[in-house]
């Protein structure tokens, strides 16, 4: 089975532990350098982004997995250097990684709004982003998103919920940056100027809309929190691909972990919120119909 590593060193990697749990995924917190070389893909929660690299550097995560990676007898290369070389590096390896919120932030490759001093960023994902852009804490909010290519991808409804908390925003993508989702700058959100760079004009941020998640490649990147909604569709964006068979076992283990088979008409299974975003929102499916309603997640080439 496929396992899915969840960067553990602050934030809310919990929740993203139990949506794993609930789609019958297989995920391990991340802390030792060495868990890196186990996993299928990797998620970088949501948290507070400068205490993340903070504790990534106190912990010498990112420098020993990349010492104990790199090699110069298997064909050259450099010493990796103190700075996130082991994300970098499995980043830039093509295993899926998606990063929500602050894991947003540590995936783009520039960011603005940071505090006095910056923070490292593993980069990867063509994008400017704006650390702080939705405001405090208390301008935290929930909202309907318009995610037709996700739907067109994993099936379900054409909108999803976004919780958004102390949110950034994607200000600028690069060609090969795909949007897959983008919201109304709220009405009552503070003016923001935005300098680009040193010996840049500052500017203010003007536009009506802002891109809240985007897909470059294997990378997949969300402002928003979705392991804090019942929609499992972007935990299979940021999962490695399983075969057909191994998602009828998946789905089959979930039916029977959570009592959904219907003990009156056995050939009923009745949705939960996770089939339910499988399924088309459905309430309830026959058994024989489950393979057919899985065409919609594997489309032939």
């Amino acid at each position: 089975m496929a396992v899915v590593g969840v960067l553990a060193l602050q934030g809310s990697y919990n929740e993203h532990m139990a949506a794993l749990r609930r789609i019958g995924v297989k995920g391990v917190e991340v802390r030792k350098p060495e868990q890196l070389l186990g996993i299928d893909s990797l998620i970088i929660p949501g948290g507070e982004s400068t205490t993340m690299a903070k504790l990534a550097n106190y912990h010498n995560l990112c420098r020993r997995f990349a010492a104990a990676a790199w090699n110069p007898c298997r064909g050259g290369g450099t010493d990796p250097g103190p700075v996130f070389p082991a994300l970098r590096e499995f980043v830039g390896g093509g295993k899926p990684v998606w990063g929500t919120c602050a894991g947003l932030i540590f995936l783009a490759n520039k960011a603005v709004g940071q505090k006095t001093g910056g923070q490292e960023l593993v980069g990867g994902l063509d994008c400017t982003v704006h650390r702080n852009f939705f405001g405090s804490q208390l301008q935290s909010f929930e909202t309907e998103l318009s995610v037709p290519k996700l739907s067109e991808k994993e099936g379900g409804n054409d909108t999803c919920r976004g919780v958004f908390i102390r949110a950034p925003a994607i200000l600028e993508v690069g060609p090969d940056v795909e949007i897959l989702a983008d919201c109304p700058v709220p009405v009552d959100r503070p003016s923001i100027t935005i300098s680009f760079g040193e010996g840049t004009e500052e500017e203010e941020y003007s536009k009506d809309r802002v891109i809240v998640a985007v897909r470059q490649g294997n990378i997949l990147a969300t402002a928003f929190h979705p392991e804090l909604t019942s929609d499992s569709r972007w935990f299979a964006g940021g999962a490695p691909e399983v075969a057909r068979s191994e998602a009828i076992k998946l789905i089959w283990a979930h039916i029977k972990a959570h009592g959904l088979q219907n003990p009156a008409k056995k050939t009923e299974i009745n949705c939960d919120a996770t089939l339910k975003s499988l399924f088309g929102g459905r309430d309830k499916v026959g058994m024989l119909e489950i393979n057919r309603l899985l065409n919609a997640h594997f489309p032939k080439n």
